[in-house]
């Protein structure tokens, strides 16, 4: 009995220390989710106070520009991977290597995706079969949008290096200061200047340059001033995260094939999909938690994974799921018990209201579940599984939500109902596959990340 009470004592101080790991990179994530929830918001707030049209074509801008931001998403999954693994050991020019070829590729990114926005933007706008009235918004607010690609794509990818590097409270002042600013200009711009609605997107450009300032600052200790690119480390990167990339495309174009399904409803279709819009902004501040253990998760475990502790690394996934399963059920406890307040407070129009509080009340049943899947996403990214990762969540989206949304909505007539049910439907499946893949531990024991020297020598795995 002696004994198996040390044992049990001994495990209890192992998971409260674990606990501690995962929570003192958690909980400063979660605030930096937070101000971006609230950037999200204060956008969907001005947009609606200018009118719905402006309010649904936010929408639409806003999903097609995070599309053109995927390949920076990826780059920073592959570099957060790698990173923190060479952080957590004695490799230091690898870090260092890593670190400035992760710059110099989102940089280079960004103003490729900068010139192609820009060119493109009404040509992208006009191939979408949505109202005609939506257009034009639309394509004011991604051609900004795109101007300031560039900003996004390094305020991202340092953002990452930052978190990998234990620098995750630099990167929440940056996100604070962004936040802070964004919000004012927002109101500032779109209600006392004549760019009107389109102070929106200058809002956002604004303030991700001034975040990447910060975030320069922040960084300059890390850039030596020899500059480092690694070809061999790129190629490491782009292979942990092109899935990543994919999987993220595929989400956002499953989203617009949402809003597509949506604008093809014959009544109220406007006011549906700005209600769409505002309850994604609404969800978004119960996803924030599971999406920030999600970021935390993944650098904790490529942590434990440098340092070859694979026990503590599966483990620590485990902690970080529950805790945020606990988190997320209560505030979605919260927001569905005020859904008419918030819906209200995000646009004047009674059916943009009324569909909003029925897409709470819907879609929000999944939450809990949805929490579970993501974090637990985030430990296997942390361990380079993301092509697991990506084909469930492909599957969950293109397989299960989308042909469902169509049943449901169009062939069975349940309208934006129907929507919201597949929603809930994909969500659960994509929970049991994840959970699924994480249990069976082969992330764990056959995955090994290869991690090219700076220097050229040969590629070394990192068990």
């Amino acid at each position: 009995m002696l004994i198996d009470d040390i044992v049990r004592k001994i495990k209890e101080e192992r998971t409260r220390s674990l606990f501690r790991q995962s929570w003192s990179t958690s909980w400063p994530m979660t605030l930096i989710m937070f101000f971006l929830f609230l950037i999200g918001l204060a956008d969907v707030y001005v947009a609606g106070r200018i009118g719905k049209e402006i309010q649904a074509s936010y929408g639409l801008a806003s999903q097609i520009y995070f599309i053109l931001s995927i390949i920076v998403f990826a780059l920073t999954v592959g570099s957060v991977s790698l990173v923190s693994r060479l952080y957590t050991s004695e490799r230091k020019e690898d870090y260092t290597a890593a670190v400035d070829s992760s710059i110099a590729v989102s940089l280079v990114a960004g103003i490729v995706l900068t010139i192609i926005g820009l060119l493109f933007s009404r040509s992208i706008i006009q191939a979408l079969a949505v109202p005609d009235v939506l257009k034009g918004y639309a394509v004011s607010l991604l051609r900004i949008y795109s101007a300031g690609l560039v900003f996004s794509y390094f305020l991202i990818s340092s953002n990452g290096i930052l978190r990998a590097s234990g620098m995750i409270r630099n990167s929440l002042v940056t996100m604070a200061s962004v936040c802070v600013l964004n919000a004012v200009l927002n109101f500032y711009l779109a209600f006392h200047t004549p760019l009107g609605f389109r102070g929106i997107a200058v809002a956002t450009v604004f303030s991700s340059f001034i975040g990447c300032i910060m975030n320069l600052f922040f960084m300059r200790r890390k850039i030596t001033g020899l500059f480092m690119f690694s070809p061999l480390l790129v190629r490491a990167m782009v292979r942990i995260g092109w899935p990543a990339g994919l999987m993220q495309i595929l989400w956002q174009l499953g989203a617009i094939v949402l809003f597509l399904i949506l604008a093809a409803l014959p009544q109220h279709n406007i006011e549906i999909m700005a209600a769409f819009t505002n309850g994604l902004k609404i969800e978004s501040a119960i996803f924030l938690p599971a999406f920030a253990f999600n970021l935390a998760g993944a650098v904790v475990v490529g942590n434990l994974l440098g340092k070859k502790r694979k026990r503590d690394a599966f483990l620590i996934g485990i902690v970080t799921a529950v805790f945020g399963v606990i988190i997320v059920f209560f505030l979605t406890v919260l927001v569905m018990a005020n859904a008419h307040f918030i819906s209200s407070l995000l646009s004047p129009n009674e059916i943009v209201i009324r569909e909003c509080v029925r897409y709470i009340h819907i879609a929000l049943l999944s939450e809990p579940v949805m929490a579970w899947g993501v974090i637990l996403a985030g430990a296997l990214n942390g361990a380079g599984d993301t092509r697991g990762v990506m084909l469930i969540v492909v599957l969950s989206v293109w397989l299960v939500r989308l042909p469902i949304s169509f049943l449901l909505a169009v062939t069975f007539g349940l309208g934006a109902s129907g929507v919201w049910w597949a929603m809930n439907i994909s969500l659960v499946f994509q929970a049991l596959l994840m959970s699924n893949r994480y249990f069976k531990r082969k992330w764990l024991s056959s995955h090994i990340l290869p991690i090219a020297g700076a220097q050229g020598q040969p590629v070394i795995p990192i068990e």
